[in-house]
């Protein structure tokens, strides 16, 4: 018989490696995480998560972490010639309701939200391998073989390239990415640092718009930090310079700053903004998420919270194939859910760089969903317009003394009966919880999945069985 390693290899111990990693531990999921790095990504890169991550970092348990360590993003102050010329405000406002409880993106660096999935992950048993440079990987039938720089091979029974835009794991597979390769949408090259800076205030985002040659530079008080964050565009075919003396002489041409005011500079780095996504997101028993499949720009926030949305979606399946409660076939609904969003996330980001459309509701994520897959399954009839329906995203709020998000937590499915007495059946793995009519959700019988989505839904429990099968419940 084959010996493995482990049941699942991620590659990449970004927010996506690390999250699945996460989801897998505490479905009893055997996982490696390998990073070809000493430690953890070191810098504030990805720094907003929006709405819809931070309703899936409630269910992961790290939330009230993530809350307690990050912060609201600041109102932008623009200047002109050292003086105050007005405020910008980053995103459209919208107000919390019931069945959307989380409106407002969060500002958290990217490297503290690594440390706190981390920390999670070790609470939960995970295990982590630094400084593993994978250098080839091979699969059959049964499992993945990965070869290392250094260190003995591992054998896996799925692997996960969950490695960046440049992924080797990907292009060890052959698998083609769209923009590549090295396909800019915006030839000019971006400067991205994390600074220590005196002489101005962390209560305001500080723009500085374009003079003459030089392109915009934005100031940004990193939430939970002393830090700020130096964004800083370039015309095309500037070597950007990310020393010490090198950013202070940015800072110092674009504002009132003087380059002294630049005291310490704690990370930088420099990009060209793309646009890519990955021909396919699966080869056989390897999988491709976050900026393996698919790579966007910055603007808008929408590269880390569309990876976690990948861990997530694929965790479970991942977990329910691993136990045998589910045919491996079930792994074929990961790329028909996430390509197609991944490319309408894809498509919102470039709009956003271009300033074609302003961040606002869709860059929220909340209305992304599942409709018309295969594990999203509607048998009502005539409903109305704006009806929730399978595939979508099941609303959060308080009915008969229950809270659903607090049902829904957990690696569990959860089976819903709104507003009807109807019979239900017993499903393994499937808790019911009954609550009275709720507009959020009309009336019926709703099967949640473990990631939040209506898989199934009716006005009675007749055809219920069959689906639960499919998913791995009966």
């Amino acid at each position: 018989m084959t010996t493995y390693d482990t049941d699942v290899l991620v590659v990449g111990a970004g927010p996506t490696g690390l999250a699945l990693a996460l989801d897998l531990a505490r479905r009893g999921a055997r996982s490696l995480v390998v990073e070809r790095a000493d430690g953890l990504f070191p810098g504030s890169r990805g720094k907003g998560l929006q709405p819809r991550t931070q309703e899936v970092f409630d269910d992961l348990g790290v939330l009230d972490a993530v809350r307690a360590a990050g912060g609201r993003y600041p109102v932008g102050m623009i200047w002109q010639d050292g003086e105050r010329k007005g405020e910008h405000h980053m995103f459209d406002a919208a107000e919390a309701t019931e069945a959307e409880p989380y409106q407002e993106p969060l500002m958290l660096p990217q490297w503290r939200t690594q440390r706190i999935l981390f920390d999670r992950l070790t609470e939960l048993g995970g295990t982590m391998e630094f400084g593993r440079e994978l250098v080839a990987v091979a699969q059959d039938a049964d499992g993945v073989t990965a070869s290392f720089a250094a260190g003995a091979p591992v054998r896996a029974r799925y692997a996960v390239a969950a490695d960046g835009g440049r992924s080797t794991v990907r292009r060890a597979l052959g698998i083609g990415m769209t923009g590549e390769p090295g396909t800019a949408m915006d030839p000019t090259p971006m400067l991205v640092a994390d600074v220590r800076i005196t002489g101005l205030d962390r209560d305001n985002w500080h723009v500085f718009p374009p003079v003459g040659a030089e392109g915009f530079m934005a100031i940004c008080p990193l939430a939970g930090t002393d830090d700020f964050q130096v964004t800083a565009q370039f015309s095309e075919g500037t070597d950007v310079e990310l020393s010490l003396d090198g950013i202070r002489k940015v800072v110092a041409t674009r504002s009132h700053l003087s380059p002294e005011d630049v005291t310490e500079v704690r990370w930088a780095s420099d990009f060209r903004p793309r646009a890519a996504m990955a021909d396919r997101f699966r080869e056989g028993r390897v999988l491709l998420a976050g900026d393996a499949a698919h790579v966007h720009s910055p603007a808008g926030g929408q590269g880390l919270n569309t990876s976690v949305q990948d861990a997530y979606n694929l965790g479970w399946k991942l977990g329910a194939v691993l136990s045998g409660a589910a045919d491996p076939s079930l792994l074929d609904s990961y790329e028909e859910e996430r390509l197609p969003n991944a490319a309408q996330m894809l498509g919102l980001s470039t709009q956003v760089h271009r300033g074609e459309v302003r961040r606002g509701a869709a860059t929220r994520q909340l209305g992304l969903g599942y409709r018309g897959c295969s594990l999203a399954v509607e048998t009502r009839q005539g409903l109305p317009e704006d009806a929730l329906r399978a595939g979508d995203r099941a609303p959060d709020g308080v009915r008969g003394g229950v809270r659903l998000f607090d049902a829904f937590r957990g690696p569990h499915w959860t089976l819903l009966a709104v507003g009807t007495d109807t019979g239900l059946p017993d499903l393994a793995g499937a808790p019911t919880v009954r609550i009275p009519a709720y507009e959020a959700y009309g009336t019926g019988v709703f099967l949640v999945r473990p990631d939040g989505y209506v898989g199934w839904a009716g006005e009675t429990a007749r055809g219920l069985a069959e689906y639960a099968s499919l998913v791995g419940l009966a």
